[in-house]
């Protein structure tokens, strides 16, 4: 089923900002939160759309990507991971939904805050509340030919993994995990006092098993009781072509493990563009420039350059000045979600030999003589086109 309008989602306008945002997602989180609708899936289906809307929106690049490409630019790479400088959103759940309402509204992560009246959420039910990893880094550099054809890349990634001792546990072999006393299991420490405003409830994370709702007696030797050790992952990374230097793709759960078999992090990919030796990109254009003859500007003819895939045969017709360019259509960079590719433009600079025969000389002392070869004195469109063609 197609996504509705992150805006017509939340009810805001185009230019809403941070503030009207928030009002309007916890406007629709608390109407829609799970708790307030038990076993209601429209309910819970509404309430995750409208904090996925809320993640977009918030997000000062992503809304940017999402206003200019709509969700289409929003859309997975492949990989099971999102690309995520335009979204990262195709694995977007309920526990990622009652995780943006607890940031923002919950005071969960260790600091205290008013309840709500949602047990669930705060300690009376089963939501996961084990910390989540941490999500990674790696920044990839790409050649412009890799940019323009799509790459799939194998790379090599540190990060924390589940312990092989206690399969992630925490637990040394032999030993399980037990209900924490302090929490009963919940994660969260609740307390309750009187102030003038009312009864207040502030809830906090437990320091005891520090939020995870179990403890172990004995922890695992190998890993300190965490259930994760360093090293190294293979991540397949599958890059589509047309991206940019500074676009990223999450890639989803390839990231740290979290602690006792928590929901790992992610793993946010950066792309770089190395340097080309015969091209600049321009957008999704790409530009050469080709010093030529002055016979061959003069008189006309073809010319072979350079494009990123091969070559191409250009007319140079007769009479070009130097400077001009020349437009190879649809031999750029490929639209990054979109049909179609950028241009190749072709600059040709005439070429001022440096060395000239006796002969050379004699040819050329001659065709001075010539009134073709003087070049006019006030035609000022002749200067206006030049001036154009080099960009001045």
């Amino acid at each position: 089923m197609d996504k509705r309008d992150y805006y017509e989602v939340l009810g805001v306008s185009k230019t809403a900002d941070e503030n009207e945002l928030k009002s309007a997602y916890r406007k629709l989180a608390m109407k829609y939160h799970p708790d307030r609708n038990p076993g209601d899936k429209t309910s819970e289906d509404s309430f995750k759309e409208a904090a996925e809307a809320y993640e977009i929106l918030k997000d000062q690049q992503k809304r940017q990507m999402y206003d200019q490409f709509g969700h289409a630019g929003l859309s997975g790479a492949g990989g099971g991971g999102g690309f995520e400088g335009f979204g990262g959103f195709g694995g977007f759940d309920l526990s990622d939904a009652l995780r943006a309402f607890m940031r923002d509204f919950g005071g969960g992560g260790g600091g205290g805050g008013f309840d709500f009246g949602f047990g669930d959420v705060f300690g009376g039910g089963g939501y996961e509340r084990r910390s989540r990893g941490e999500d990674l880094k790696i920044r990839i550099s790409l050649t412009l030919e890799e940019i323009t054809k799509g790459i799939e890349k194998k790379v090599k990634v540190a990060r924390l993994g589940t312990c092989d001792e206690c399969n992630g546990s925490g637990a040394a072999p032999g030993h399980a995990r037990s209900t924490c006393p302090d929490c009963k299991g919940h994660g969260q420490v609740r307390t309750i006092s009187k102030t003038f405003l009312g009864t207040v409830q502030q809830v906090r994370t437990c320091q005891r098993c520090r939020g995870a709702g179990e403890i172990i007696a004995k922890p695992c030797t190998a890993c300190g009781g965490e259930g994760r050790i360093r090293d190294m992952h293979t991540v397949n990374v599958k890059i589509p072509a047309g991206v940019s230097a500074g676009n990223y793709m999450t890639l989803e759960s390839q990231g740290n493990v979290g602690i006792n078999r928590s929901q790992s992090g992610n793993l946010i990919v950066i792309f770089d563009e190395t340097e080309h030796d015969q091209f600049t990109r321009q957008g999704d254009n790409i530009v050469c420039q080709m010093p030529i003859s002055f016979t061959l500007a003069a008189l006309g003819g073809e010319l072979s350059v350079p494009t990123i895939d091969g070559s191409h045969k250009l007319k140079i017709p007769s009479g070009s000045q130097s400077g001009r360019v020349f437009k190879i259509k649809g031999k750029g960079i490929p639209h990054l979600n979109s049909y179609g590719s950028g241009d190749e433009l072709v600059q040709i600079m005439v070429w001022t030999p440096g060395k000239l025969s006796s002969e050379d000389k004699r040819i050329l002392n001659q065709l001075s003589k010539s009134p073709s070869f003087v070049p006019p004195k006030s035609d000022k469109s002749f200067i206006q086109k030049l001036k154009e063609s080099l960009g001045i």
